[in-house]
């Protein structure tokens, strides 16, 4: 039966389509987002005005200015120089700031090097060393972190020896010494030419990245695997302490001494910094422990055979074929972990340190006011570091992602 011309078209023919503005999507979503972003704007400006007629009403100051203001007060513990009376409050915020990333950032790194090694620990052959990780990863990861800092600070540190009584940790050298009071260590003095050892290490530093990158990629081309470890070993060594003693050895050092009641000289950790070191780095180490364990039992157990088949060692296997497969099930709650190492410590104020919210939302608040800016300031701060910390773990994690095929 033949079909004709008119039918043929007529199939083709679609019917219009009519525009209805009430009911058409894209106009609904258009909509929607301005009346979002209307409903914010609306709430953020009420907050705002009704906070300045508040503050005026009650004759209260506001604005920046009071950074420039002379602080009346001094931190204990502070890594630049500052003066009561004479150090302003934007001083103390920088101290307070540079006190909480020093702590962090020392705390980031034990705490994910102790919880990698707790995390394959868990998965040991050997019942005990199982179930005492176990023990320690169930212990302080169930615990309350203030409950833990304020048992180390009362509960350990409190109770350390006094001054005379020292815990001498270097072995009888009297080089690293902790006592009740807090840690003492030598402290480095630099000469005129100390700074072309450091720039040999950079230089040594580059090098090894750049013997790794190589070793990398002659592996991937040839299936050998060329030794890294000893030549990266001497470029850090032998290079720097070539240029060391070449330039006739400009470091020195400045030794704690025991001096009447107390010791003088060298650096000091005071108790509070050395607790909050400790119970930082302790209480999520066994978070990353849970997240290394997970990461590594992701790992396809074909993996494991395939490795041991080609004659690889347990360690090998481990940081050659097994690690670099369960790091993109690593990284990304390790983003949340370190931003929440960053974040807990605030808590250091029930211990006494001197972090940024003890020094700029207590001491300052309670002396100039400014409430609103102070606490802005402080809450940019912890946002600022969250944010960086996610944005770069995120890049890496890009990075160590596997390509699905």
């Amino acid at each position: 039966m033949a079909v004709s011309n008119n039918s043929k078209e007529s199939a083709h023919i679609r019917p219009k389509e009519q525009f209805d503005f009430l009911h058409d999507e894209r106009v609904r979503s258009v909509f929607y987002q301005l009346l979002t972003v209307a409903a914010v704007g609306l709430a953020g400006w009420y907050l705002i005005s009704n906070t300045a007629q508040n503050l005026e009403a009650r004759g209260m100051q506001t604005g920046f200015g009071f950074l420039k203001v002379a602080a009346g007060f001094d931190s204990y513990f502070k890594l630049i120089p500052n003066e009561a009376g004479v150090g302003t409050y934007g001083r103390i915020f920088i101290i307070g700031i540079l006190n909480t990333l020093y702590v962090s950032f020392l705390a980031i790194i034990a705490s994910t090097i102790l919880g990698f090694f707790i995390g394959v620990l868990r998965l040991s052959n050997n019942w005990l060393v199982s179930k005492v990780a176990l023990a320690y990863v169930e212990i302080f990861r169930n615990t309350p972190f203030l409950i833990q800092v304020v048992f180390w600070y009362i509960g350990v540190f409190s109770l350390l020896p006094k001054v005379r009584s020292s815990i001498d940790l270097s072995g009888g050298a009297e080089l690293l010494l902790l006592n009740n009071r807090g840690l003492y260590m030598p402290w480095p003095i630099l000469g005129d030419l100390f700074w072309m050892t450091g720039a040999a290490l950079v230089i040594a530093i580059i090098a090894v990245v750049i013997l790794k990158r190589w070793a990398h990629k002659r592996q991937d081309k040839t299936g050998k695997i060329f030794p890294t470890f000893i030549p990266s070993v001497a470029f850090l060594i032998l290079l720097p302490g070539t240029v060391y003693v070449m330039t006739g050895m400009p470091l020195g050092w400045d030794l704690p001494k025991l001096e009447g009641f107390n010791f003088t000289g060298g650096a000091t950790l005071p108790p509070s910094f050395v607790t909050l070191l400790v119970a930082l780095s302790i209480y999520h180490a066994s978070y990353t422990a849970e997240m290394v364990r997970a990461g590594i039992l992701s790992v396809n157990r074909g993996q494991y055979d395939a490795a041991h088949s080609i004659g690889l060692r347990q360690g090998r296997v481990m940081s050659l074929v097994i690690i670099p497969q369960a790091m993109p099930a690593i990284v990304p709650p390790m983003i949340s972990n370190w931003m929440s190492t960053i974040k807990n410590s605030s808590l250091a104020i029930a211990i006494g340190y001197p972090d940024l919210v003890s020094l700029f939302m207590q001491t300052s608040l309670n002396q100039a006011g400014y409430a609103i800016e102070l606490v802005g300031m402080t809450m940019a701060f912890y946002m600022v570091v969250s944010l960086l910390i996610s944005w770069l773990l995120n890049i890496y994690n890009e990075r160590v992602q596997l390509v699905e095929r």
